[in-house]
């Protein structure tokens, strides 16, 4: 299988995120990025039946290698919301151990699309997903429940996360016995909603530190000057 070169991070834009410069990054393996994320992918794609695609897991894990020293917690949770919502899209993977560690369907923003998400923001009050990376932070309880902070990386795209409030919270909407009987899981306010039954598992798996990517139509739309990341 081979993929085009508008699926690749450029690693300069990947080094910059979480403000790190190449020096301060682990020491990469001697193959290549593209190289690295499909030999992963194949492992992968032989001890499960449904796991990422190729294009998403390109650009997660050259995300993952640029700032794995700078994780408090070394999982890797994938998103793709170029699935519909029928489906399960969420992923959370032991990246060192090459394993699947939970999969599971994940709701995305209202105005984001019904059964399939297609518009994305950054932008408050939106009520649509953002894409991109984030790193997880601290829990707290809320309206839903125990739920996950995030704080989006990338200026322009998710940088607002926090002050969005969106987080990680499980809702009765994004249970699969709701996408039986709608045809698509219920929607949230922008947050990636997962079913109730798992989320406090999810939310313990992934709390503090670790890298969250969420994949979607046209990302990345890389421009000839990458735009600047934040550094949290």
């Amino acid at each position: 299988m081979t993929i085009g070169t508008g699926f690749l991070l450029p690693i300069i834009w990947a080094l910059t995120i979480l403000g790190l410069s190449p020096s301060s990054t682990a020491e990469f393996p001697t193959s290549s990025p593209l190289e690295h994320a499909a030999s992963i992918w194949q492992h992968l794609s032989k001890s499960y039946p449904d796991p990422p695609s190729l294009a998403s897991m390109n650009l997660a894990l050259q995300g993952y290698r640029a700032v794995k020293n700078d994780l408090e917690n070394p999982l890797l949770t994938v998103i793709d919301f170029t699935r519909p919502s029928t489906q399960k899209r969420l992923w959370i993977i032991d990246v060192e151990k090459k394993q699947i560690l939970l999969q599971t369907v994940v709701a995305h923003g209202k105005n984001s699309g019904l059964l399939m998400a297609e518009h994305f923001s950054n932008r408050p009050e939106s009520h649509q997903s953002s894409l991109g990376f984030f790193k997880t932070a601290e829990t707290y309880q809320g309206k839903h429940g125990a739920s996950l902070r995030l704080d989006g990386l990338e200026k322009g795209i998710n940088d607002m996360a926090r002050s969005r409030a969106i987080v990680i919270h499980g809702a009765d909407h994004a249970r699969e016995e709701v996408a039986k009987i709608m045809g698509r899981l219920g929607r949230s306010f922008g947050c990636p909603a997962v079913p109730t039954e798992i989320s406090s598992k999810l939310i313990q798996l992934i709390k503090e530190g670790s890298l969250l990517f969420i994949y979607g139509k046209n990302y990345p739309s890389i421009p000839q000057n990458p735009p600047p990341l934040v550094s949290k």
